[in-house]
């Protein structure tokens, strides 16, 4: 870190003195004692504040921005920070974009520590006056900058900085009278100079012989106004400051004097490269035009992916399944209609820079570098990471929606469980506190004893529902159901009324049993009916619950699951049967009895409230949601039919075309290897074998459609095939750029066998080495093979330095050169060596083959030695 707080030096930032510039200082040494006594002079503040600020703003134009007020919009760091790379047109760290004090502090040591690796000394100059406020330190720091940037680099005949400056102005004026510049202040208060600097570089802009010295104000409003309306110079000063002011501030006036000279050595050094480069315009311009579509073309597909990867990667889950599914359906519509023509893009984006760098090759010009960010592999490395992304995307979606699914199942559950136990407990614990046993007989006694002793059987019974229901809440709480405050709080009155039931029943069992010596006699039938009512209720209910339940499936396997337990359930019912009509046997017997004996029942069952109505009634609803259960299988089971009919013609389709691309990705290789005829005939085969693969388009589409119509019906796996859209697509996208990257290759050897002249037979020659190297038939050569190749066609690889360059200049990734790119480079690099008279092959005995006998004695080398 710069130290802005040397200690012991007072704050300075004009004149001479240890916070100038290292070599600024020598250059303003002139009368500082005055200059230091005025420093604090409020008509020099004004001056300074508005001459800085409108040059701080002639440069953040640029950049699309301004400033207002010049000691509070630069506290923050970073207008400041976007000043200096605007005028020094380097990137600057990463700001720091919070809003406390000491990111601001940050930003501004950013700043300050850029203008010190300049060369320039700040001495008492520190990020917390700038963050604070400080007019004076502002105002030092900005002229600095200025100093730096806008003057240092001024020269003229051996003098640079403040004097250059000045020679200038006074080498400009020279001829006009009653203009004498001696200073940067009172050599300009009549408004003359800055007339006759414009007049000089732009009569026709300034009528100097109609100005009069005694009107300095018109003067000086003269050149202000036609400096900013016709030389794009922002005004500056104010003509009655300058006027008023019985010496004007010499750092404003060098600021705006520095502007009128940029302004006109801009133009001079424009005018001079303009007519230099008019000489090479017609050569270069189709070539500039192939850039900035490069240029324009990466941006707006670096763009593209650069908004839409952050659309892919959020993961903001929704509540409902019907919102999930809404994205999913944006993400189809993206995969579907936004995707495919950027593929396009980027395809064509590659053909249009080889072929860029084909045509500056033949012209002798450098090869292109694009912009920062926008090489070919960014952009690769961009579209890669989009892919990823849609990938996690969609897989996100997926298990979302699925989640979704099984927590409103749950929730579901949860509900009719709740209400189904709820409904069960209602008035259960009124019943529990009655103290009814006090005043009965001891028949009454007795009842209320069995019949306590069917409510504890009962309540056991509940137990698996009270725990399932605690078991559900668990789960929806795990999976982070959206509604869980309120099926925690239903979760825990239930256990909390759960727990009070059993103290309840403990306490009146307690009761009950403190007069159970006292009862003798029992209605034994009534007791048994409560006892094989109560389970038989209970299991009509589960069985009620189940017949009720809702279920998810996804297979034809899952649901024949489903239809076996229900039709083994089904066979039970006659077994049912016969237990309903045995327990109401035992209530009619007892009737007989009673009836027999002349004996008044109190109507209802003294140990139990489940009565035969009850029991028919439910035996009924059991039957009637039997067929219904039924139908919703059948259902559930024509659905799944309909899936699994999906998925066989989707993978019927699909075990076609990927054997398909995966044909054609092959044969394109065999293509490259096995090229025959001219390099237009050659063109002609592969732009019909593109034909073919684009007229198999239509089989894709048809493949889409069925893909959309599984994820219509939410079909998340098929066994049927290996073959997923996914990679469907990729294999098109692969085929479709490399039968386009073959075609543009051949189309690059024909621009540079027609630029160098090479003829048919010698690219024959060129291609049969290939072959005879390319030992295992893959199409490609390593290193070593490659380099054998070009000593058999009689380069000297081990004294000349072009075979590194042409070896790295290859687009292979796996330091291998395939037929295309061999044939490209070689004529490019190696075959105006062929016709070089002078030019020394040496071959090793080792590759000594019919081939090489044949590339010596072809006549094209001179001086072929055998060693």
């Amino acid at each position: 870190m710069v130290d802005y707080h040397a200690a012991g030096q007072p704050y300075q930032y004009g004149g001479n003195g240890p916070s100038s510039l290292g070599g600024i200082g020598d250059y303003m040494a002139q009368e500082d004692d005055w200059d230091r006594d005025l420093l604090l002079d409020p008509a020099w503040e004004k001056q300074q504040r508005k001459t800085f600020t409108a040059w701080c703003n002639s440069h953040l134009r640029k950049a699309g921005t301004q400033i207002e007020n010049i000691d509070e919009d630069f506290r923050d760091g970073l207008k400041l920070m976007l000043l200096l790379e605007v005028i020094s047109g380097e990137r600057l760290p990463k700001p720091e974009r919070g809003k406390m004090r000491v990111h601001k502090i940050n930003n501004v040591n950013k700043a300050l520590d850029f203008i010190a690796s300049k060369g320039v000394k700040l001495v008492s100059i520190g990020a917390e006056e700038i963050v604070d406020g400080n007019a004076k330190m502002t105002l030092g720091m900005i002229w600095t900058i200025i100093l730096r940037f806008a003057i240092q680099d001024i020269s003229v005949e051996e003098t640079s900085a403040k004097e250059g400056l000045l020679l200038w102005c006074q080498r400009k004026t020279a001829p006009y009278k009653n203009v004498n510049v001696q200073n940067f202040h009172i050599s300009w208060k009549d408004g003359l100079a800055f007339n006759a600097l414009i007049h000089r570089h732009r009569p026709e802009l300034i009528e100097y012989d109609k100005l009069r010295k005694d009107d300095p104000v018109t003067n000086l409003n003269n050149a202000f106004e036609v400096a900013e309306k016709y030389l794009d110079i922002p005004k500056m000063l104010d003509a009655e400051d300058i006027v008023g002011t019985l010496r004007p501030d010499e750092k404003a006036i060098m600021t705006y004097v520095s502007c009128f000279y940029h302004a006109f050595s801009g133009a001079q050094k424009a005018e001079t490269a303009a007519n230099r480069i008019c000489k090479v315009l017609a050569v270069n311009q189709e070539n500039e035009h192939l850039m900035e579509d490069y240029e324009k073309l990466a941006s707006d597909l670096l763009e593209w992916i650069k908004r839409t990867i952050p659309w892919l990667e959020d993961r903001d889950p929704q509540k409902t399944i019907q919102e999930m599914q809404q994205k999913l359906e944006d993400f189809r519509d993206y995969r579907r209609v936004h995707k495919p023509p950027k593929v396009q893009e980027k395809c064509q984006l590659e053909i249009n820079f080889n072929t860029l760098q084909t045509k500056l090759r033949l012209s002798n010009r450098p090869a292109f570098m694009p912009s920062e960010g926008k090489m070919v592999s960014d952009i690769n490395n961009g579209w890669q990471h989009l892919e990823q992304a849609e990938k996690g995307y969609e897989e996100w979606l997926l298990n979302e929606i699925r989640r979704l699914e099984r927590l409103d199942h749950l929730a579901e559950k949860f509900r009719q469980k709740a209400s189904i136990h709820e409904s069960w407990t209602e008035g259960k614990e009124a019943m529990l506190r009655q103290k009814d046993y006090e005043t009965a007989t001891l028949s009454d006694i007795k009842a209320l004893i069995r019949k306590h002793e069917a409510f504890e059987s009962d309540l056991a019974a509940h137990q698996d529902r009270v725990e399932q229901i605690a078991a559900i809440a668990q789960e929806l709480n795990e999976l982070d159901y959206y509604d869980s405050p309120s099926v925690n709080a239903r979760c825990q009155k239930i256990c909390d009324q759960w727990d009070a039931l059993g103290s309840l029943t403990h306490s009146r069992r307690e009761a009950l049993e403190k007069t159970e010596k006292q009862l003798e006699t029992i209605d034994q039938l009534h007791l048994e009916y409560a006892k094989r009512a109560a389970p038989f209720n209970n299991w009509m209910e589960s069985a009620m619950e189940d017949l009720q339940d809702m279920f998810i499936v996804h297979t034809i396997e899952e649901i024949e699951g489903l239809i076996a337990a229900h039709d083994q359930f089904k066979s039970t019912l006659p077994d049912a049967d016969k237990e309903r009509e045995a327990i109401l046997g035992i209530q009619n017997e007892a009737q007989r009895i009673a009836d027999y004996n002349n004996i008044k029942l109190s109507g209802n069952n003294p140990y139990t409230s489940v009565t035969p109505q009850i029991i028919n009634s439910k035996w009924e609803r059991v039957q009637q949601l039997v067929p219904k259960r039924d139908h919703a299988l059948q259902d559930e089971q024509s659905k799944q039919q309909s899936n699994e009919h999906l998925r066989r013609q989707f993978a019927s389709q699909a075990n076609i075309v990927g054997p398909w691309i995966q044909t054609k990705m092959e044969e394109i290789g065999r293509i490259s290897i096995e090229m025959n005829g001219t390099l237009e005939d050659q063109l002609n085969h592969l732009k019909q074998y593109e034909q073919s693969i684009v007229d198999y388009k239509p089989n894709i589409d048809l493949q889409e459609q069925q893909h959309q119509l599984i994820q219509e019906a939410l079909i998340f796996d098929n066994k049927h095939t290996n073959y997923t859209m996914e990679h469907i697509r990729v294999g098109w996208e692969q085929l479709l750029t490399t039968i386009a990257r073959t075609i543009n290759e051949v189309e690059n050897q024909i621009l540079t066998r027609d630029a160098k002249g090479i003829s048919q037979e010698q690219m024959q020659e060129f291609r049969a080495s290939f072959n005879h190297f390319d030992k295992d038939h893959g199409g490609t050569l390593g290193p070593e093979e490659f380099k054998a190749c070009l000593i058999s066609l009689g380069y000297d690889v081990e004294n000349d330095r072009q075979v590194p360059s042409v070896i790295t200049a290859q687009p292979a990734t796996d330091n291998s050169i395939n037929m295309i790119s061999f044939l490209s480079s070689f004529t490019t690099f190696f075959a105006p060596l062929l016709h070089s008279s002078n030019h020394l092959c040496v071959f090793n005995s080792d590759v000594q083959s019919p081939l090489l006998h044949r590339l010596v004695t072809c006549g094209n080398f001179h001086n072929a030695f055998l060693n």
